[in-house]
């Protein structure tokens, strides 16, 4: 693991962090995660697996982005959220508190979830 430039938080050797976004000093991003653009990832967050934050994506909290999930736009996942599966967060759609979103969802516009479980059958 190694400090991020901007931010100081934990990058894996694996992981693809661009300079230009933020990792917190509390926050990781691990396996073969993908951090680009103007991303932020603060709080505890971990990024893990194959998934990818890009754009103004905010991921926050204890919040966990893993798999082959993807935040994009300025989508935001916070709280103790978690998003797995190939689930996307994408456009203004916040996923907050103990939301649960995991299969193949897109989660977008201006959707709020919160509290709730979403998964495929």
């Amino acid at each position: 693991m190694i400090k991020h430039c901007n931010g100081g938080g934990q990058v894996a050797g694996t992981a693809r962090v661009a300079n230009t976004a933020f990792v917190g000093p509390n926050a990781s991003v691990i396996g073969n995660a993908a951090v680009s653009g103007n991303a932020i990832i603060s709080g505890h967050a971990v990024i893990a697996g194959c998934a990818r934050v890009t754009d103004n994506a905010v991921v926050s909290g204890f919040a966990i982005v893993s798999d082959r999930a993807l935040v994009q736009d300025y989508a935001t996942v916070s709280g103790f959220a978690r998003v797995g599966g190939k689930a996307t967060i994408k456009d203004n759609a916040q996923v907050v508190e103990n939301a649960l979103v995991l299969g193949s969802w897109v989660i977008c516009k201006s959707a709020y979830v919160t509290g709730q479980y979403i998964e495929e059958n």
